[in-house]
């Protein structure tokens, strides 16, 4: 009788033990013995797509199957936040995108959650302004992908139609750019971009022509009040508004849709939005795209970014072989970029592929520039900034106080305002 309950208590802490751990803040959704990497992405014509053309490339000693997981980003977003927050790694993925705006959110507040992988890739392989975003005390913890660098699109026969020509806006500032477009849409009605009130994409693109963000060098203090750079952005945004040279949208279908239907002279955005431009086909021939335009600052250049992303491995077993996987594919190999620019139209930031053949095509639809080696030219030339923890808390904010000033705020007290309202929330 005594060895029987001996045995059940056996049982009974076997039992509590197995539950312990289940729920153990050291659980993962990884497995060390399993050859399955596991990823998380959206966007599965460019991102997944992407993974899937690794996936054929990779030859590394460790055979991997790759699980590839599509979710929108805000669930991404959403995912890690309420997992990591909560101390459990379980049901995480070995590999997932994070947009680079976002990516010190991460990993400042969650740096034991992120595998490092300084040993697995070489940073000055990749376009510098990538490095800021994915590296934290000193530790490469992504792996660079995409590019968000800017080119503004030109519809070359409107400016012929204006008596204009593309010398005249190659290399301008933003407010040689205003003032040729209200003379271009009182020459042709034709409005010069599309701007949407509540989104501030083109000020972000305007300021990083100037090395300048919505935070300090030390990405967690405000810079609104005194940031002459986002001033003079206000400012611009504001002008193209009242002046009438922009069209208003309020969602992606009508900023393609403008573009599309030929109700705009530019489109002064993100290389990504290039398969959206060329999907017009009776426009082939119409477009050229020409450096972003610059601030007034001496020091801007007409190089800028808009979004990106990047790769991180997560700190759960089975870490090495993603890490692996990262860099014998994204980290290294010159033909996988040659068809992800190829197929997709993808361009990443390793720079080693800049000098193959794929990266120096020709594209008629564009009257025969190589604009993927263009904007490879460009990418180099970002300025770095140090983008933070809070890009998107402080937008909103500036959002709120940018209508304010578009009804008749004076604009040092729309700014100050801002900085009081960043400084409460964020510090």
């Amino acid at each position: 009788m005594k060895k029987l309950v001996f045995a059940m208590i056996a049982l009974l802490l076997l039992l509590s033990g197995c539950n312990s751990e289940e729920g153990s803040s050291n659980s993962s959704g990884g497995d060390e013995e399993s050859n399955e990497v596991t990823v998380w992405a959206w966007d599965p014509k460019f991102n997944i797509r992407a993974l899937e053309i690794a996936e054929e490339f990779y030859d590394g000693e460790t055979e991997i199957d790759l699980e590839i997981i599509e979710n929108a980003q805000d669930d991404i977003i959403q995912k890690l936040n309420t997992g990591l927050s909560s101390g459990t790694m379980k049901g995480m993925p070995n590999i997932v995108l994070i947009e680079d705006y976002r990516a010190q959110s991460f990993l400042q507040a969650y740096p034991d959650a992120f595998y490092d992988l300084t040993d697995y890739i070489h940073p000055n392989d990749f376009a510098d302004y990538k490095i800021s975003p994915t590296s934290f005390d000193g530790k490469q913890y992504g792996l660079p992908f995409d590019t968000g660098v800017t080119g503004l699109y030109v519809r070359t026969d409107y400016l012929e139609e204006a008596g204009y020509t593309i010398e005249d806006f190659t290399n301008i500032t933003w407010e040689q750019y205003v003032e040729m477009a209200k003379d271009i849409k009182e020459k042709t009605g034709k409005y010069m971009l599309t701007l949407d009130p509540n989104d501030l994409a083109q000020v972000r693109v305007m300021i990083q022509t100037a090395g300048k963000w919505y935070v300090k060098e030390d990405g967690t203090t405000p810079d609104l009040a005194d940031n002459e750079q986002l001033k003079e952005g206000f400012q611009l945004f504001r002008e193209m508004l009242e002046s009438d040279v922009a069209k208003i949208v309020t969602d992606w279908s009508q900023f393609v849709g403008a573009f599309n239907s030929g109700d705009v002279v530019t489109v002064p955005t993100g290389n990504w939005i290039t398969p959206s431009v060329k999907a017009e086909a009776s426009q082939s021939g119409k477009w050229a795209i020409l450096p972003i335009p610059k601030l007034s600052d001496p020091n801007a250049v007409n190089a800028s970014n808009l979004g990106g992303s990047s790769w991180y491995v997560l700190n759960v077993p089975g870490k090495e072989k993603a890490a692996e996987f990262l860099a014998n594919t994204f980290g290294s190999k010159v033909e996988f970029y040659e068809k992800l620019v190829q197929e997709i139209g993808a361009i990443g930031t390793y720079l080693p592929a800049a000098g193959s053949d794929a990266y120096n095509l020709s594209d008629d639809y564009f009257g025969g520039e190589k604009t993927v080696a263009q904007f490879l030219e460009w990418t180099e030339e970002v300025p770095a900034v140090n983008y933070g923890m809070h890009t998107y808390a402080i937008e909103d904010i500036l959002v709120a106080e940018m209508q304010n000033y578009l009804n008749g705020k004076d604009l040092d007290d729309a700014l100050k305002d801002a900085q009081a309202q960043a400084e409460a929330q964020l510090n």
